[in-house]
């Protein structure tokens, strides 16, 4: 997305990561369900089909709900905030790429300036609306939106494909300035932190935290071909990876007993 803020002369990669995520806050997981259902309508919003429509749809009345569950447009500010004000901390450190330093900040400022511009009822116009509503209401009954349920909504699917694309966009257009902004701080989350690289004696790692240091996301990074997959348990004072080998998917998988190398990164 952007080069590091400072110049540092990495190593040539010659390995390619695949990143596990966990967050250690009620905050950062909202963001990442957020910008997960954000990348899913992006996905299906523009693809023709009656049930990618459907896709969309549903995927808008997910977001919807996840915004009744607290104040994500006053969440987003503050996080905002906190990374502009640390931003302009390191304005006087020597070895900081200036310039990519001022970008961010004019991003972090238009992406306030934004969402700010929503108003505090973020979602309220979508909420109330008609159409979406008689869906939502619908769709709490496995399969209940279906044709013979919400006849306006059989009759919404048949109109041709730019139409619908038309409807779904002004929809998803109230809530833009919301995923700009949520992504600008997850990238900001992520780039916090340079990786570690460690290894987990026989597929444990454990790590106590420093409080001070309010660590609000843990990422592990596994090379792209490797077989194994990460389990990341903890909250703001630990945490504990489990490295598994997949087996059959009918049963639980086994923690590896080899020692694992790994990145780790503590955003």
């Amino acid at each position: 997305m952007n080069q590091s803020l400072f110049d540092i002369d990495p190593q040539p990669e010659t390995v390619s990561y695949q990143y596990y995520e966990q967050p250690l806050t009620e905050r950062l997981r909202t963001f990442l369900r957020l910008d997960f259902l954000f990348q899913q309508a992006d996905y299906f919003l523009h693809r023709p089909s009656k049930m990618d429509s459907r896709r969309a749809i549903s995927t808008l009345i997910d977001l919807l709900n996840v915004l009744l569950r607290g104040d994500i447009r006053s969440e987003t500010l503050k996080e905002l905030d906190k990374f502009s004000r640390n931003l302009q901390n390191y304005l006087s450190y020597p070895g900081v790429d200036t310039d990519e330093l001022q970008h961010q900040l004019t991003d972090i400022a238009q992406a306030r300036q934004r969402l700010e511009a929503l108003g505090t009822n973020l979602g309220s116009s979508l909420r109330e609306h008609e159409f979406l509503n008689s869906i939502k209401q619908r769709s709490a009954i496995p399969g209940g939106a279906c044709n013979f349920d919400i006849p306006v909504y059989a009759h919404w699917l048949r109109q041709p494909f730019e139409k619908r694309t038309e409807d779904l966009e002004d929809w998803y257009s109230s809530l833009t300035p919301l995923h700009k902004a949520i992504q600008r701080v997850l990238w900001l989350t992520r780039e916090s932190s340079q990786p570690e690289n460690l290894v987990a004696a026989h597929g444990l790692y454990q790590q106590q935290l420093n409080r001070k240091d309010q660590v609000a996301l843990i990422r592990v990074g596994l090379p792209d071909n490797s077989e194994l997959f990460p389990e990341i348990s903890g909250s703001q004072h630990r945490f504990t990876i489990r490295f598994y080998q997949p087996t059959d998917l009918s049963q639980r998988s086994k923690q590896t007993a080899n020692d694992i190398p790994f990145r780790l990164i503590c955003c």
